[in-house]
């Protein structure tokens, strides 16, 4: 008898899903007030209700949607153009894929620590402006890190998801049948007209794909966002970590109930993005 394939990974799959299902009911159960270490045994909403009615929770949470939104917008336009000019380097093949996934391995921490030393008022960029003469002193340099619109953090995630949004462009582009840019050629299609009815339509579920991973992420990241950005208002996932390492164990299941709205907003989100991009891809081919 012929085992399915995937029963080989049912053992990690299973310990993935008891690691990650057990640690996320513990979580839910403790932002509705079960904590028998803390005495508490009756269930509540009371810490949803705390973060919902919480000052700084509305400007947090707009803010983070600023910054998920912006960074993934700029990242698709950016790494689609990258992609496309990728796809027609005369480099090999070889030397254009390692150049493109060059910084895919930097963490995020490691890429808002070369924001920090490039782009602070005592950075590099404000030194070499002021011994060039650009500014008078480096203080005059803008502020980018730690202001009110997240330039800082918007730098960092840009400069990270670009490379993804474009290696995931590019692999889609080497599936576009090359038949339908030299059909639409031969029809005397200028070259703006191949890309909007053509290459951009077959392009979109990938798009699609790459926009939800992104905008999930940023939405939930961390890191980023306490090292470059502002005291207030802060990222949400920030928010809920001072929650939860407050004195005031208190303020425990308020962090829990934060962490599991961001977790909802960003499984929303990539269930969206998953349904959008089988939609896109079943319908496919390019437009009229």
């Amino acid at each position: 008898m012929r085992l399915p394939p995937w029963l080989g990974l049912l053992p990690a799959l299973l310990t993935i899903a008891a690691l990650f299902g057990g640690g996320l009911l513990l979580a839910l159960a403790q932002s509705l007030g079960y904590w028998p270490a803390l005495g508490r045994a009756v269930l509540s909403l009371d810490a949803y209700r705390a973060v919902l009615a919480e000052p700084s929770f509305w400007p947090s949470l707009t803010f983070t949607t600023w910054l998920a939104a912006v960074s993934t917008l700029a990242s698709l336009i950016v790494g689609l153009f990258a992609a496309l000019a990728l796809n027609d380097s005369v480099l090999g093949q070889g030397v254009t894929r390692y150049l493109a996934q060059l910084n895919l391995p930097v963490p995020h921490a490691v890429g808002a620590v070369m924001v920090l030393l490039l782009f602070t008022q005592s950075g590099w960029f404000a030194r070499l402006g002021t011994s060039l003469g650009w500014i008078d002193r480096p203080a005059d340099f803008p502020i980018l890190t730690h202001d009110p619109l997240g330039a800082g953090i918007l730098i960092e995630y840009v400069w990270k998801s670009t490379v993804f949004v474009a290696v995931s462009v590019w692999a889609a582009l080497q599936s576009i049948d090359p038949d339908y840019q030299l059909a639409a050629r031969t029809l005397g299609a200028s070259p703006w007209r191949r890309f909007s009815a053509v290459t951009l339509p077959l392009l979109r579920p990938a798009l699609i794909g790459a926009a939800t991973l992104v905008f999930a992420y940023t939405f939930g990241g961390f890191e980023v966002p306490l090292l470059l950005g502002q005291r207030y208002p802060s990222a949400l996932a920030v928010l809920a970590y001072r929650d939860y390492v407050a004195v005031d164990l208190d303020r425990r299941p308020e962090a829990l109930a934060l962490s599991l709205l961001i977790a909802v907003v960003t499984g929303v989100v990539a269930a969206g993005g998953w349904w959008l991009q089988r939609r896109l891809a079943e319908e496919g081919g390019p437009r009229r």
